[in-house]
């Protein structure tokens, strides 16, 4: 299908930058609120699995230990799970869906045909995949509760972190997929090269002081290792600014890339 001319483009009135934005994010909602068992797995039942195997089951036999700071493994985890849980829902939402709109389904070029912005359906498409994998996010801590792994309320700051985090990858993500035209080996080796190793090596079962001296600094420059140490000191009611200010500065800043490139390519890509 050929990109569609300047010519009929609508002539309606402008949304504001804001109400540009809001309109990319209406536009998924409706779609979601119809369609959410289609995603219900990969956002809410595959970490819950992850938390009964690891934390429940294998929990039981790790008990407390100095490698949790005296913390059951279930506590000790269960913040981590919901950081992996926010990157692999942003890492997920900003490939093939993002693709989609530019190739498949091609919404995103019906959006910029008319009053709003390719750079707002790039914000549009962050700001959805933010407020989504937060929803879920909420609903997982519900399920974490159940389970006794819960132990202080300041729960709530760990899904503020994991928002962050899961918003710095989409944002990184959706830059990347703005740029690809085929899904096959472009995705499988973001999946296969990135998302796993960060989450098997980012802290998340296991502290980072247990591996090796020298694969530690790579685990340092992952996202995933900044959302939980964050996701971690809140649920269990550590306090250290400085270490809060770093990892809060890191995230932020890849956030910041990330959404300035997805805009530039968006724009790049929507040009008609």
């Amino acid at each position: 299908m050929a990109a569609i001319p300047t010519a009929t483009r609508s002539a309606g009135r402008a949304p504001t930058p804001v109400g540009g934005v809001l309109l990319v994010v209406e536009h998924f909602w409706t779609w979601y609120r119809r369609n959410w068992r289609a995603t219900a797995v990969s956002s809410i039942l595959q970490p819950l699995l992850f938390l009964l195997a690891f934390g429940v089951g294998f929990g039981s036999l790790v008990g407390d230990s100095g490698a949790t700071g005296g913390a059951p493994y279930l506590v000790w985890l269960a913040p981590a799970l919901l950081a992996v849980s926010a990157v692999q829902s942003a890492a997920f939402e900003s490939t093939y869906p993002v693709l989609s709109g530019f190739k498949w389904q091609r919404v995103y070029h019906a959006m910029a045909a008319g009053p709003i912005t390719p750079g707002q359906v790039a914000l549009g498409q962050l700001g959805w995949t933010t407020a989504k994998i937060t929803g879920s996010g909420a609903v997982y801590i519900g399920v974490i509760a159940v389970f006794g792994g819960v132990a202080r309320p300041t729960i709530v700051l760990s899904l503020l972190a994991a928002a962050l985090t899961g918003a710095a990858v989409a944002a990184l993500v959706t830059a990347f997929a703005a740029t690809v035209e085929s899904e096959g080996a472009a995705f499988n080796s973001l999946f296969r090269f990135v998302v796993v190793p960060m989450t098997l090596f980012s802290g998340t079962f296991f502290p980072v002081d247990r591996l090796p001296e020298w694969i530690r600094p790579v685990a340092w420059i992952s996202p995933l290792w900044h959302g939980t140490e964050l996701a971690r000191d809140a649920a269990l009611g550590i306090w250290r600014p400085l270490a809060v200010l770093g990892h809060v500065a890191v995230l932020a800043a890849l956030l910041a890339v990330g959404t300035a490139l997805s805009v530039r390519f968006f724009r790049r890509r929507l040009a008609l």
